[in-house]
């Protein structure tokens, strides 16, 4: 018998009332450039990306007892923003551990915030060891950036959105990383929606969920360089939640190259005015390179828009990176 996934739509429910008017609902916009294709424009959140739903989720969801020493967390920047913002509303302590990997842009935003940051390694996996350190060692309870039930709910308020906008939409196309925002996204929309399919896309360049699910357990993956760095990092090898999940309910997973996100960055700037991450992008990566072909009612779920100012000015030049 098949054991019941960690995270269900009550779950999720649950988790949109207890961050009702703490996090943005965020638009929906027809993409006039690709007839039937939505773009879900979650990088408009006070920090810049998604991972404010799931982490303020978990914060709120944790006792008392368990916030006076305050909270830690490996990040490949977003999350590390989002916990810092929702501690800081709270009054909480957050630590937040980064590799030497993260876009001093992204680490500077951590800081604004109010968090205490701990650069340290080449390599996600690397950051949370120190995470694990500061748990042992000072008592600080983690709030993990993707493999934790709060937030992956957080995440698949999203999903809720989604369908709320376009009930029935025929794909949804979503940014694949650790894993949390795929599983709440597709825990939501599969039980609402079921003949959705729910596809996750990353960049080639270290994929690692993309590797586990393919190996069929969680395997370590080197850490790349990419216009996609939000999607970089590990998914543990003791993943606990996000990998069976992902596994149970994507249909399918699709890779992209460095300049296919590059085009579909332009793609959604000419679009939208917005300069977007290339975490965000993937999804219009994989349409505008025929990897999935553009049907009526799909969604691109656009992650985030916390792009080094540098970086996006090579792109618009037509540069890969």
């Amino acid at each position: 018998m098949t054991a019941p996934l960690p995270v269900t739509l009550a779950d999720i429910r649950a988790a949109a009332e207890r961050i009702a008017g703490r996090v943005r609902r965020t638009p929906m916009l027809a993409d006039p450039r690709l007839p039937g294709v939505w773009l879900k424009q979650d990088y408009r959140q006070e920090t810049g990306a998604f991972k404010l739903r799931g982490a303020t989720n978990a914060l709120l969801s944790l006792p008392p007892e368990r916030l006076v020493r305050g909270v830690v967390t490996a990040s490949t920047g977003n999350h590390g923003r989002a916990l810092a913002h929702a501690a800081r509303a709270a009054g909480v302590r957050a630590v937040v551990c980064l590799s030497h990997l993260v876009p001093a842009n992204k680490v500077q935003a951590v800081r604004d915030l109010g968090a205490e940051v701990r650069i340290t390694g080449q390599s996600q996996d690397e950051a949370m060891d120190e995470v694990a350190r500061a748990v042992a060692g000072e008592g600080l309870t983690e709030v993990p950036p993707f493999d934790h039930p709060a937030v992956v709910a957080g995440q698949g308020t999203l999903g809720l959105e989604i369908l709320d906008d376009l009930p029935a939409p025929a794909a949804v196309l979503v940014p694949l990383s650790g894993g949390g925002l795929a599983a709440g996204v597709a825990t939501a929309v599969k039980a609402l929606s079921p003949a959705t399919r729910v596809i996750g896309v990353s960049m080639e360049r270290g994929a690692a969920m993309a590797a586990s699910l393919a190996a069929g357990r969680p395997v370590e993956v080197q850490e790349q360089a990419t216009l996609a760095d939000s999607l970089g990092g590990g998914i543990g090898l003791h993943n606990s939640v996000t990998f069976d999940m992902c596994r149970a309910l994507l249909d399918d997973v699709v890779l992209v190259s460095e300049d296919e996100i590059a085009a579909a960055m332009r793609h959604i700037h000419a679009v939208t005015g917005d300069a977007v991450e290339g975490a965000a992008a993937v999804g219009h990566a994989a349409l505008l390179s025929g990897r999935i072909a553009p049907v009526a009612g799909t969604v691109c779920l656009l992650s985030g828009a916390n792009v080094a100012p540098a970086t996006f000015a090579r792109i618009l030049e037509g540069q890969a990176a």
